[in-house]
Parts: structure tokens; sequence; C-alpha cells
């Protein structure tokens, strides 16, 4: 009687080994298997052979658990009766005895240890795996023709909803949810790439109202004073109306040559500035950042005026704004210059041409991002009317009040906390 129940006992832990390892191989993460098998684990390797052919993989373990259950109930039977007798009545507690055991011990138990702790268990599983897999071949091999011939009875091809690759927001979805396993500032970095598809220039850009730019039609003295106090390296250059852009002047590259000229006593003059220009970078409105990025580095520009189809310009965009919606603004300024301080009663004071998006990000805000790009056309899209000084509106739930109006824009606006 001993020995019988030493034998149930052994036939519960092997039917456990088997049922742990179902799950366990089923839910272990393929990425972090593949790179513990790149870096010299042996039983990672082992595992990725396994899992690179399923269908023998299940076959071992279930046939050795299907083998084992079966030895399990009928020793089970066999107890009862050389305990009881045989009647109905142990028949009927060997049965219900079996299931217990085996739901419990060699179910359930073995199945939730290896779903919560799969890459542990994986390799050190797939050592005695392979030995059954090599050892079995023979059964496996008879049972798969039965196998294939049902799923190409039903036009089913094994391991063709196999692939283990990732779409973007497959991606999207596993960084949200990595949690302390990735840094917070890394994960919103990787983030910010994946959303440069769907971000425009229009929503990076330089409004045009807010470009510091050069007239070639302005006095000598005027351009000199401009280009001394510029606090850009490069600036656009334009004749007569900012459309009629002619160029791009290197700031540095002109004071040189306006020491030059300054040591051959020769006076400044426009068309030295002309010489000096560079030929100006347009780029299609509406164009996705990501595009915009690889242009930038196959033709090494480092700025780009963003036009219409009508070859209106609309605004300036370069590179590091680029680099400012993947890694961050490089400044803690608020929009428009005014500040990063809320008065006592929480409202701040921004730039009318601030962009949405940058407000949102740098004040934590929520306004609406699918219709006007800037905090000026938003308040004109709910007045429905000219703005004017000391009128309010609330937009998503924030209080804007118009503080001052220039050329028929909102100049400057306080943004008060939001309203719940």
């Amino acid at each position: 009687m001993h020995a019988l129940l030493g034998a149930l006992v052994i036939l519960l832990v092997l039917s456990a080994f088997f049922s742990g390892s179902e799950t366990s191989m089923m839910a272990v993460n393929r990425y972090r298997l593949k790179t513990l098998a790149q870096a010299g684990h042996r039983g990672a390797r082992l595992a990725e052979s396994l899992l690179a052919r399923t269908d023998r993989l299940l076959a071992v373990i279930l046939l050795g658990n299907n083998l084992v259950n079966a030895a399990a109930a009928s020793l089970v039977t066999v107890i009862a009766f050389r305990l009881f007798g045989e009647n109905e009545w142990a028949l009927t507690a060997a049965t219900l005895s079996v299931t217990f055991l085996i739901l419990v011990f060699s179910e359930v138990t073995p199945k939730v240890i290896g779903a919560s702790w799969p890459e542990r268990l994986t390799p050190v599983i797939s050592y005695p795996l392979t030995a059954l897999q090599k050892l079995m071949s023979p059964a496996i091999w008879f049972i798969n023709l039965f196998v294939r011939a049902q799923l190409k009875l039903f036009r089913l091809e094994p391991g063709a909803g196999r692939a283990n690759s990732m779409g973007v927001e497959e991606l999207r979805t596993l960084l949200a949810e990595s949690g302390g396993l990735l840094p917070a500032q890394h994960r919103d970095i990787l983030m910010n790439l994946f959303e440069l598809q769907d971000i425009t220039v229009d929503d990076a850009m330089l409004p045009r109202g807010q470009i510091e730019a050069i007239d070639l039609d302005e006095e000598p003295a005027e351009i000199l004073r401009q280009l001394l106090t510029s606090h850009h390296s490069r600036l656009p250059v334009y004749q007569g109306e900012p459309n009629n852009v002619i160029g791009v002047a290197h700031v540095r590259r002109v004071l040189a040559r306006l020491y030059e000229d300054q040591d051959s006593e020769q006076p400044f003059a426009a068309e030295t500035l002309r010489d000096l220009l560079r030929e100006p970078y347009f780029i299609p409105s509406g164009t996705s950042l990501y595009a915009q990025l690889a242009q930038f580095q196959s033709t090494r520009q480092s700025m780009g005026l963003v036009v219409d189809e009508y070859g209106e310009l609309l605004g300036l965009v370069t590179v590091e704004d680029i680099l400012e919606e993947i890694v961050g603004e490089f400044t803690t300024v608020l929009p428009g210059g005014l500040g990063s301080v809320r008065d006592a009663d929480g409202n701040v004071l921004v730039d009318g041409m601030a962009s949405l998006r940058e407000l949102n990000r740098k004040l934590g805000l929520d306004f609406p991002l699918d219709g006007p790009r800037t905090l000026n056309g938003l308040l004109l899209e709910h007045l429905e009317a000219m703005p004017e000084a000391g009128v309010s509106v609330l937009i998503a739930g924030y209080p804007v009040e118009v503080v001052q109006v220039q050329d028929r824009m909102v100049k400057t606006a306080r943004i008060g906390p939001r309203r719940t």
C-alpha cells in the first residue's frame, strides 16, 4: 500500500510538471527569452528551440500529461478497491478523489505558478522537455500526422497566427504598461517618437508673426543693428513683404564679412548682405515631423520655412523644434516669455500666438488640438468675432481672458485654473 501511495504522489508531481510547463512555455515573454539566449543562457536557447515548433512541444506535454493522469486515475481506483472492496461506492469515491487531487495539485496550482513566473521557470523546464521530446519523437510524429491532417481539412496553416512581431500600437501599449521597469523620461521620449508621424510641421513651427527676419529694404543701419542684437544664428531675409523671402543669412558669417569691410573702410550695403545669403529651404504645410526630420538629415539643413499650397509663409521650423517634440523643451520659460510663476489665484499670462501644444505641455492644460493651433486662433473660433480686451470665455473648462489686443489679434491672454 505504501508503494502505491508513493507512486500516486510521483504521478501527481509529474502531472503538475506537465501542466505548469504548458502554461509557463506559452506565457513566457519571447523577447526577454531571446535576450537571455543571446546572452548565452543555454536553457533559454533550448526554450527558443522548443517554441519554434509549438506542435511538437504541445504534443510532448499533452501526451505526458494525459498518460500520467490516466495512470493516476487507475492507481487511485486500485487503492480504493484494496481499502474498501470492489463496489460502486468505492469506484465513485475513487473518481471524485482523483479528480480533486489532479484539479488542485496537478492543474490549477502549477498553472498559476507557471503563469506567474514564466521567465524563471521556462529556461529550467526546457531541459527535461527537450529530453522527453527526443525520447517520445516517434509517438509525437504519429500524433502530429493526425493533427496536420485535421488542420489541412480546415485549411489552416500551422504557425500562421504565431507572428512574433509587434506593431506600433502594440509597442505603445508595451511602453505605457512598462511601469517602473523603464524610467519615466525614457518612456516619454519613446512615446514621443511614435507620435512624430502624427504631428505635422504646422504643430511645431514658430508662427509667421513671431519670426525674426530682416527686410532688405530697411536702412543699412537698422539691418546692422538687427544683426548685432539677434539671438539667432540664422535669419530669414525678405524684400518688401514677408512672403518674398529671398534667402537666409548666417549671422556670424555676415558679421565677419562686415568686420572685413570695416577694415577696408567700405560702408555696409544691402547688396553685401544679398551676396552672402543662402537659398531658403521651404517645407510644404502638413508635412509630418518624422518625414521632415529625415529631410533635414538628407539635405543637411537645420531650418526651413513652412508655406501653404499658395506659397504663403506660415511659419518657421528647425531641427531643435523637432527634437523638443521628442525629448521635451530645452527651457522652462513659458510660452511667450511671460515668466513661469502663476499669481495667487492660479492665473498665468501667455502670448496669444503661443502654440496650443506648447501650452498643454508646459502648463499641463488640456486645450483641444484638432482645430486652431494657437491660442489666438482658439479664442477667435470661440468668440466668433474680433477680440476685445476684457472679454472672457470658457474653453475646455479653463477661463481665458483677453488682456491685450493688437492688429485684430490677441496679443496677451490670462488663463485661469480649470473649473470642475
